[in-house]
């Protein structure tokens, strides 16, 4: 019986697996946001004509209106590529912690406004197989244009950790507030929980389930209104937000990544083939 040597996938070492499985999320991510990019621009676009129409204004001022619109949509293209890093940001003091990490106070030193900057170790991130969950995070923040989630304004990353600059809401938590108060009267405890209620419905409209309420993790701004927060264990209908996801990628890497000899035209043709997969 023939004997058979060891395939190439099985040779390779445990940072060439790593690498293979970071380059094929990095690969979808880049598609995926690409595709939600070009998806947004035109919602953001027919809502702007669905508007207009309603308020029955004339050509001329549509005109005006679509120039001002693409002046923004331009900016905010320009404000994405913009890179930003832990040097940008003086920190002021640590106001929680978690299982991955803390929440500092933090300004901006060119504009000096002030954020919520959440920090994740990515070691700790990966050991408890968390990269979901985070993606999932990131991802409702990016999303959840909405009055009942705290808003994420930047997010990157180094070596060592995650960053993401959050809203930063002068209010306190659920938490702190119970405890200051210790009974609510039956018109409060009505409001807050109506206003749980539309918070948790806003994100469940997007696809995402948080799957940690707590009073820990319902904020509240500088009026007394609720939104949610810590999406640390919150997961979405995308598989990239599954940890099933990220471990099979571990266990089952894709045969074309190999140390197989190819030349021009077969690699264009393997990265054709790994595309139209992503």
């Amino acid at each position: 019986m023939a004997m058979t040597g060891p395939s190439p996938c099985s040779s390779m070492s445990n940072h060439t697996k790593e690498r293979v499985t970071m380059t094929k999320v990095t690969l979808e991510n880049f598609y995926s946001n690409l595709i939600a990019q070009h998806e947004e621009r035109e919602m953001r676009q027919k809502k702007l004509e669905q508007m207009m129409e309603e308020e029955g204004l004339k050509d001329e001022e549509k005109r005006i209106r679509r120039s001002a619109h693409a002046q923004k949509e331009t900016e905010f293209l320009r404000l994405k590529r913009t890179r930003l890093g832990l040097e940008d940001f003086e920190s002021l003091k640590v106001i929680g912690r978690g299982a991955f990490g803390e929440v500092r106070l933090v300004q901006k030193k060119d504009t000096g406004h002030v954020y919520a900057m959440k920090i994740l170790r990515k070691a700790d991130m990966l050991e408890k197989e968390q990269v979901g969950h985070i993606r999932a995070e990131r991802d409702i923040l990016v999303e959840a244009d909405s009055l009942w989630v705290v808003k994420m304004f930047y997010s990157f990353q180094d070596k060592l950790n995650l960053y993401l600059i959050m809203e930063f809401l002068p209010g306190g938590d659920m938490m702190t507030l119970l405890m200051k108060k210790d009974t609510l009267t039956e018109e409060e405890t009505q409001f807050y929980i109506a206003e749980t209620v539309l918070a948790i419905d806003s994100i469940h409209q997007l696809g995402f389930i948080h799957r940690d309420i707590k009073p820990d993790n319902l904020l509240l701004d500088s009026k007394g209104h609720v939104k949610l927060s810590d999406f640390g264990l919150c997961t979405g209908l995308k598989k990239a937000h599954r940890t099933e996801f990220y471990r099979n990628l571990n266990h089952s890497l894709p045969s074309d990544f190999t140390f197989q000899n190819m030349n021009s035209k077969r690699k264009a043709e393997t990265w054709k083939r790994n595309r139209r997969q992503l």
